[in-house]
C-alpha cells in the first residue's frame, strides 16, 4: 500500500523521506502538547474563556480538561511506538 507522500509523481526519495520524518515528529508532538493544554484548561484563574468551555465549574470530570486528556492518550501511539523501537521490541 503506498502512502500519499510517496504516491506524488515525480517526488524524490530525499522529500519522501524528510515528509515522513517531519509526520512522525508531528506526531510524537501531540501527547505532550495535549496534556500540557489539560493542566493549564485545570488550573484555576482562566478568565472569560473558562466561562465558555467550563461545564462543570469547580469539576474536573467535566469540560475540556477529560478531553485533553483522551486527546493525550490517544495520540500516545507514537510515543510507545518509538519505545518499542529503542527497546528493539517491534520494526514498523
Amino acid at each position: 500500500m503506498t502512502g500519499p507522500v510517496s504516491a506524488v509523481p515525480g517526488a524524490s526519495p530525499d522529500v519522501v523521506a524528510t515528509a515522513r520524518h517531519l509526520a512522525r515528529w508531528l506526531g510524537l508532538a501531540a501527547t505532550p502538547t495535549f496534556a500540557i493544554m489539560a493542566v493549564l484548561t485545570a488550573l484555576p484563574g482562566g478568565g472569560p474563556a473558562e466561562m465558555l468551555c467550563g461545564a462543570g465549574h469547580g469539576s474536573l470530570l467535566g469540560g475540556m480538561v477529560p478531553m485533553y486528556l483522551l486527546m493525550s492518550a490517544f495520540h500516545a501511539a507514537a510515543w510507545l511506538r518509538l519505545i518499542a523501537e529503542r527497546r528493539g521490541a517491534v520494526s514498523w
